[in-house]
């Protein structure tokens, strides 16, 4: 490890996500490359490193970058274009039809959209399944943001890739173009049950074991799959994945709304990992995922917004002041999905769930400097009683102001370093004109 600081960045608290949770009052990070140096106080590290430039926030909050396990960055570009609809009436019979208008250019600028949401929100690594992933992959690996991506594959031809097979030969070429790379990792993204033979589940689940890869897919999202499921094959999404041998330690299951008792035992005992995507799964009236018996029962739960289509934005501060509420009406207790637990879910618990623990979410020596700065002197964070909670509770996407992934600055003072902003909103709103007219018959 380097022994000269680049940058430190300095604050009222610096929140380390460790294993005690570590709250450092007039706290700083130091920095070198992409990895962390050292934490501490501010005083104390400023001293050892004068040569470092630094960014001083007196009323800063230091943290760690936000973690989003489950998402389709591309999709904010259907943000408001099919509301008020239940899964499969809007999957069926709107975004799957506009989705096979898609081409590589729109994924791209979708892609572009939703990282500067995510990164003016505080995330800082995402995990997506989509369509032309290989664009995805792309943009964010331009903006410098951390990235776990999977192209999604099904039964039915792809507007991407066409045939089956040459999902296939894609998925791979992604593997060896993306080996090794600093910011991003590939994925096995079977779409879900109901659209993915057997055969092609246990295919993808070979292809996972032989890259050492992540096998995404989308699980028991809410009554109707789970029906569909029992009159395919006579059991549950989660009794079928395991009747197939799928379940694992690499197995991402994401949602996970209709659970019963004996299949959070049994994704326990496989250690499959569970993406919560709570307002996503409200807005389609999916239900509420059993996270707190999920969490008792030992799975690694994380947090994600989903697509921007069903939810319908990638900010996780919300997202976690939806997941920490809901659970205590479900429950009705008001102790349950406390805010440290919320908190953990969406940074260490969120590494936990992309097997990244070591790597990212939580500010420690050694990992890489992936961390937000927050500016708590607003009227919605004072006073201040227990920063954690504020997190939770009272903290907005909008009150990050500077953003730091792998060493590199890509927001300071709320402006995008890495992409320009205008350019990517502009695009965006001139791709929506033209959803419009198409969806008009114009």
């Amino acid at each position: 490890m380097r022994t000269n600081a680049d940058l430190i960045l300095s604050g009222r608290y610096l929140l380390t996500m460790d294993r005690e949770q570590r709250i450092i009052e007039e706290g700083a990070v130091a920095i070198a490359g992409e990895t962390i140096l050292a934490v501490g106080q501010a005083a104390d590290l400023l001293a050892r490193y004068p040569e470092a430039r630094v960014i001083a926030e007196p009323h800063g909050l230091i943290m760690p970058g936000l973690v989003n396990v489950h998402t389709h960055a591309p999709m904010s570009l259907f943000r408001g274009l099919a509301d008020d609809l239940p899964l499969m009436e809007w999957l069926h019979q709107y975004i799957f039809p506009i989705e096979a208008t898609l081409t590589s250019d729109l994924v791209y600028q979708g892609s572009l959209l939703s990282i500067a949401e995510m990164i003016k929100s505080g995330t800082t690594s995402f995990c997506d399944m989509y369509l032309f992933a290989g664009d995805v992959a792309r943009a964010a690996a331009e903006c410098g943001i951390r990235a776990w991506v999977g192209e999604v594959l099904y039964d039915f031809p792809s507007p991407n890739y066409g045939a089956l097979e040459n999902g296939f030969a894609y998925t791979r070429e992604l593997f060896d173009r993306y080996r090794n790379h600093s910011l991003i990792t590939i994925t096995v993204d079977p779409h879900a049950v109901y659209t993915c033979s057997p055969d092609l589940l246990t295919r993808l689940a070979r292809l996972a074991e032989e890259e050492d890869a992540l096998y995404v897919i989308h699980c028991a999202e809410n009554g109707e799959e789970v029906r569909t499921c029992r009159e395919r094959y006579g059991r549950s999404p989660v009794e079928h994945l395991e009747s197939l041998g799928l379940l694992g330690p690499n197995v991402v299951a994401d949602h996970c709304v209709m659970l019963t008792n004996n299949e959070i035992d049994l994704l326990a005992r496989r250690e499959v990992k569970v993406a919560h995507c709570p307002e996503s799964n409200l807005k389609l009236a999916s239900g509420i995922a059993p996270v707190v018996q999920m969490l008792e029962a030992g799975i690694n739960v994380g947090i994600g917004t989903d697509g921007s289509a069903s939810n319908n934005d990638v900010d996780m501060f919300t997202e976690m002041s939806t997941a920490a509420k809901i659970h205590k009406v479900d429950r009705l207790d008001p102790t349950v999905m406390s805010a440290s637990l919320t908190l953990q879910a969406a940074t260490i618990g969120g590494a936990r769930v992309l097997g990244a623990e070591r790597m990212i979410g939580s500010l420690e020596a050694g990992k890489k400097a992936d961390c937000i700065v927050l500016d708590l002197d607003q009227p919605h964070l004072c006073p201040m009683y227990n920063p954690i909670s504020h997190l939770v509770y009272a903290a907005r996407g909008g009150d990050v102001i500077h953003s730091v992934i792998g060493g590199r600055v890509v927001m300071e003072h709320r402006r995008l370093r890495t992409l320009d902003e205008r350019t990517v909103l502009d695009q965006a709103a001139e791709i929506g004109v033209r959803f419009r007219r198409g969806s008009n018959g114009g």
